[in-house]
């Protein structure tokens, strides 16, 4: 009697689980078909988009360790090439700088130089001229060896003493820049010459200088001191 009440027991029990099982189904089913369409497209979707989402990370981490080596390589090698142009860049302009550089210093030396001599250069041209005028001052005709006696031997002596040392100062000062020209016969020129006069001659060409009265000086290739001429005007 003991069994056949426990049996019955355990089958009215097992009813009971078995009941409520269904009840609970029923219900989590209604309230699944209860919400709305959009409700159920919107968690399938989010659902969708979640597992692409993961697909395509694995993919990618998958791609990324197939390829994490190569491509590591690829931009290191990119950065090195980039870094060789830089540095290239750099050293060309340092260069071009220090060319410059030597280039002004020279300038400004050759300029600095040129400056210190110009106020000594002119006293010395004042010599020089002096130089010429007691020269130009010995007729030409006592010079002639027909013409030398024994009253004029000391004085041709004295003016080749005088035009030695004339040369000689004159040498000296073009090994330093400093150069004499005399323009006679050449085309007058505003830049080098300063005319003291102009007179009409037939025999000569228009603007041309006949007569050095001043003979010029140049300062390594730059005007010192014009040259005072007189020019042809035959116009």
């Amino acid at each position: 009697m003991f069994r056949q009440t426990f049996s019955a027991t355990s089958r009215a029990l097992r009813s009971t689980a078995r009941l409520g099982t269904q009840r609970q189904t029923i219900t989590i089913a209604q309230s699944y078909y209860n919400q709305t369409p959009l409700a159920v497209a919107r968690t399938r979707w989010y659902s969708s988009e979640t597992e692409a989402a993961k697909k395509e990370g694995e993919e990618e981490k998958a791609n990324g360790e197939a390829e994490g080596p190569e491509a590591a390589l690829k931009k290191q090698l990119e950065a090195k090439d980039a870094e060789v142009r830089d540095l290239k860049d750099r050293y060309l302009r340092s260069v071009a700088d220090f060319r410059n550089l030597q280039d002004r210093t020279q300038r400004d030396m050759k300029a600095a130089r040129d400056f210190a001599i110009q106020k000594f250069a002119k006293d010395l041209v004042e010599s020089v001229d002096n130089f010429d005028r007691a020269l130009s001052m010995v007729p030409q005709e006592k010079l002639k060896p027909e013409a030398k006696t024994e009253h004029t031997q000391d004085l041709v002596n004295l003016y080749d003493g005088l035009k030695m040392t004339e040369n000689i100062l004159l040498s000296t000062l073009k090994k330093h820049g400093l150069e004499r020209f005399d323009p006679d016969g050449e085309v007058f020129n505003p830049n080098e010459h300063e005319a003291t006069f102009m007179t009409p001659m037939q025999h000569m060409d228009h603007n041309t200088v006949f007569h050095t009265q001043e003979k010029g000086f140049k300062l390594n290739g730059r005007i010192l001191r014009p040259a005072k001429v007189g020019v042809v005007k035959n116009k």
